[in-house]
């Protein structure tokens, strides 16, 4: 009976240490393998010449170097990059990389599909299949990486910043998240400060207080609402954990970081007709205003049959000056990738939905097109019959 090796890939520190003592070997080995796999790109043991072959030998009986299987890659007009990889639940994520000037933030998937359903999202229409397993989430930084030939430890780097704001949400993978970004924050990993990883959050209160103490990466909130009856229909969690519960979760974690200086990312998705109102700008910054907070305003990105449309560019400008009177940094949201289907709340994959979700959203876009032949029907009649 074949043994079932470890995949080291999404060990942290710590547990490569633990796994080397179980093996017998020394803990130090677990900083020397790190960086063959995380600075290096390194998945073949026999590669790594600083370590003795008898060493090489029994990595390769007990151990493995797996990330997740890449599908496919796309790269957009403006530089932006798409990787759809397959999990081992055989779900497919998406990975989005974003060229920004000198910065370079790789958006990163913790679910395949999401468990929650905010309305305006298309990744929850696809409905939930599985949590990724370390591996996978950190995966998917090791694939990039690799893809640009990028070493770590250099200041040239492709890779500047980490957003877990890809499919699905994080705080719901707790630990596998948790671990992750520990690697991305190692040295021995990919180096990156504490402020170049950003952990976006719809506002899971109680895994919000279990952060405290564990890690110290950015937090982004996704709150797009300014009041809970608006919030309970754009984000369902709402109801479960209301915006008051929501700030004091903020406001403990935000107590809990080493620097003062660091503040919280609100995302606000805006949606024509729905929350950009001028009654909704005064809602919101009377909500935080005692919120230490950079504001992100991110214009609604269309999909088939979605229900919301884009504000008007007027629209978006006269909520973000409102703020900005009001004292807030608030910048609107470039736009990015959405030629291949990358751009915030656009990324699908191809999720083996456990949750009867994407077959009920189907059901409804199928009502919506039949209609619309309907109408299109009557259209002709009509004119047939003017004519």
């Amino acid at each position: 009976m074949a043994v079932e090796k470890t995949n080291l890939l999404g060990l942290t520190k710590e547990q490569l240490a633990e796994f080397f003592k179980e093996i017998g070997e020394k803990p130090f080995r677990a900083q020397q393998i790190m960086k063959w796999i995380h600075h290096f790109g390194v998945d073949n043991f026999d590669e790594m010449t600083n370590v003795s072959k008898v060493l090489r030998a029994k990595l390769k009986e007990v151990a493995e170097i797996r990330g997740p299987e890449i599908v496919s890659c796309d790269i957009s007009e403006d530089g932006t990059r798409k990787w759809v990889v397959r999990v081992a639940s055989g779900s497919c994520v998406e990975t989005v990389y974003i060229p920004d000037g000198g910065r370079g933030t790789l958006c990163v998937s913790s679910q395949a599909g999401c468990a929650l359903d905010c309305s305006f999202c298309s990744t929850g229409k696809q409905g939930f299949n599985s949590d990724l397993t370390a591996a996978e989430i950190i995966g998917q930084v090791w694939i990039a990486a690799k893809s640009f030939g990028s070493v770590p430890a250099k200041k040239d780097r492709a890779i500047t910043n980490v957003v877990m704001m890809g499919m699905g949400e994080p705080l719901l993978n707790f630990e596998n998240v948790m671990n992750s970004m520990a690697l991305m924050m190692d040295d021995f990993g990919y180096g990156l400060s504490k402020r170049r990883v950003t952990l976006s959050t719809s506002g899971v209160v109680p895994a919000m207080h279990q952060m405290i103490g564990r890690t110290d990466v950015s937090l982004a909130v996704s709150l797009h609402a300014p009041n809970n009856e608006l919030r309970n229909e754009l984000v369902p969690i709402n109801k479960r954990y209301n915006l008051k519960d929501l700030l004091e979760a903020i406001d403990a974690y935000m107590i809990s970081l080493p620097d003062n200086h660091r503040v919280v990312t609100i995302e606000y998705t805006m949606l024509a007709g729905i929350n950009e109102q001028p009654e909704h700008a005064k809602q919101l910054i009377k909500l935080l205003k005692d919120v230490p907070c950079k504001i992100n305003l991110i214009p609604f990105n269309p999909f088939p049959h979605s229900g919301y449309e884009r504000p008007s560019n007027n629209a978006i400008r006269r909520f973000q000056t409102a703020l900005m009177e009001a004292g807030f940094n608030t910048v609107v949201r470039k736009t990015r990738g959405d030629d291949i289907d990358a751009a915030c709340g656009q990324l699908v994959g191809a999720i083996k939905d456990k949750t009867r979700r994407s077959a009920r959203y189907e059901a409804l876009r199928e009502e919506q097109r039949k209609e619309q032949r309907k109408e299109q029907v009557e259209a002709v009649r009509i004119v047939e019959k003017a004519s």
